[in-house]
């Protein structure tokens, strides 16, 4: 068995031009670790079709890919319009309503049915990610008058934001539980929600799954001021962060985007929760086998702040270039990693250690702390880890360590999520007791991972009364067969 030649996790949006199973299958090939299936878009029988191709395609690869459903929200959109393109030239007046119509140059539907009580006169709208510019001059019953202050291209259903203004919607609509009981029954247990802006958003959900008897693994996408604004809560309660930049980048100031994604990582670091960098990281290759410098430089420094995986969202979802895309933020990521030693990830551990003079250290924290340092001066081959909630493997890849974590469970749930955390590889064992560390020693020969000479680190519990709990780690030279 080989492994990744890097350790940054990468998240592909499937779409009409990566859904078949045999580009499925050569983007796990070529570095694919979450397939993303955005339920903004198609129907149940679609989305069944692709659960089942997906996993499909990583057995027959002998991989293991995890499956993350992207939940709609309270997306607000435009409405279906009578051409596409339809152009709108600055200066020209624009009607915005919430009546259903088809949409023309002069008066465009939105899905948001409270618009009008969300703006005043002088309110500014973006359309198309903030491309397009309007601002409202008059409201009157359903509709608000606008003028283009920047036109552009625009195609039917694409979003609508207002900076500042207040919704008058819950993030976590009907329509999102519907979709949660769907991928429930799919064997999908792990969702982004969209929009989300205080820690009831994602306890609304998981108490939904909880009532269907069913544990899921909730991914918060930052992409509201107000997400931004409650994020240590939002923090305790998520099982994994989004930095979703496309939205954010319109709900606050696009200047502060870097600074807040800088922020907002070191945070899910120190707390061993993993964090996605989303959104046209790679744009250009959507159309362009090669990308630009600049995108190159947004990836690198994504991985340097200390993400734990990158997305790929229409570079994969209907792109020319999947494959390539991937094998790009690939090597991407393989050329950055090294300097992980020296920079933000040491950071990190200065801030675990400095935790210890506050007494704010969990057991967790000191064996995670301890083993990446003896990882790292005994330049071990690899770190193992039996787990039974991912804990540990978690914690250890906050510390970004050079070597591999291996991490063995006998439940495929916490297999799957483990996906997510940079250095992680998963592996499902049969039972318990599959994870006794002379089994994983031969394991790890059999599949070629180690040999005789290597340094192995091993963690395990061996005295502590709470279930699952580590409380040990073990060092092991390995000799001959």
């Amino acid at each position: 068995m080989k492994l990744s030649s890097h350790k940054t996790k990468i998240v592909c949006t499937i779409g009409p031009a990566s859904n078949s199973p045999a580009m499925l299958e050569s983007m796990i090939k070529h570095g694919m670790n979450v397939a993303r299936l955005n339920f903004s878009h198609g129907d149940f029988a679609e989305h069944q079709e692709n659960i089942r191709n997906i996993r499909r395609a990583a057995a027959k690869l002998e991989r293991s890919v995890s499956i993350i459903v992207d939940l709609p929200g309270v997306k607000m959109r435009i409405g279906k319009l009578k051409s596409e393109a339809l152009v709108l030239k600055k200066s020209d007046r624009l009607t915005l309503t919430t009546k259903n119509i088809i949409g023309t140059v002069a008066r465009i539907s939105v899905s948001y049915k409270q618009l009008p009580k969300s703006v005043s006169e002088g309110s500014i709208i973006y359309l198309n990610d903030g491309f397009i510019q309007l601002k409202a001059e008059k409201i009157s019953g359903t509709d608000i008058l606008c003028r283009v202050i920047i036109g552009g291209a625009l195609r039917s259903h694409k979003g609508l934001n207002l900076p500042g203004a207040k919704l008058f919607v819950n993030p976590i609509t009907p329509r999102d539980l519907e979709l949660v009981k769907f991928a429930l029954k799919e064997g999908v247990n792990t969702f982004g929600l969209s929009f989300v802006e205080k820690a009831e958003d994602i306890i609304k959900v998981r108490e939904f799954a909880k009532k269907k008897g069913k544990l899921v693994y909730l991914v918060a996408k930052i992409e509201r001021k107000e997400a931004v604004e409650n994020f240590d809560e939002i923090l305790k309660v998520a099982d994994a962060i989004m930095i979703a930049r496309g939205d954010l980048g319109i709900e606050v100031p696009i200047e502060d985007v870097p600074g807040i994604q800088k922020r907002l990582i070191r945070q899910a670091n120190l707390a061993g929760v993993p964090v996605i960098t989303a959104t046209q990281m790679l744009g250009s290759m959507t159309q362009n086998v090669r990308p630009t410098r600049a995108e190159v430089t947004d990836v690198a420094n994504a991985i340097l702040d200390g993400t734990d995986a990158v997305m790929l969202s229409e570079e994969t979802a209907i792109g020319d270039y999947p494959v390539e895309t991937i094998q790009m933020m690939a090597k991407i990521a393989e050329a950055n990693e090294f300097m992980y030693d020296n920079g933000p990830s040491e950071e990190i551990r200065k801030a675990v250690r400095n935790q210890a003079a506050t007494g704010e250290l969990s057991i967790t924290d000191v064996i995670s702390l301890n083993v990446v340092g003896a990882a790292k001066k005994l330049k071990a081959r690899c770190i193992l880890t039996q787990t039974s909630s991912g804990s540990t493997a978690r914690h250890i890849s906050r510390f970004k360590p050079r070597c591999w974590t291996l991490s063995f469970s006998a439940d495929a749930g916490i297999r799957e999520f483990l996906n997510f955390s940079y250095g992680v590889h998963p592996f499902l064992v049969k039972k318990k007791s599959d994870e006794h560390p002379e089994v994983l020693l031969k394991v790890l020969r059999d599949l070629h991972l180690a040999g005789k000479g290597d340094t192995v680190i091993i963690t395990e519990r061996r005295l502590s009364e709470r279930h699952g709990e580590t409380d040990s780690m073990g060092i092991v030279t390995l000799q001959g067969n």
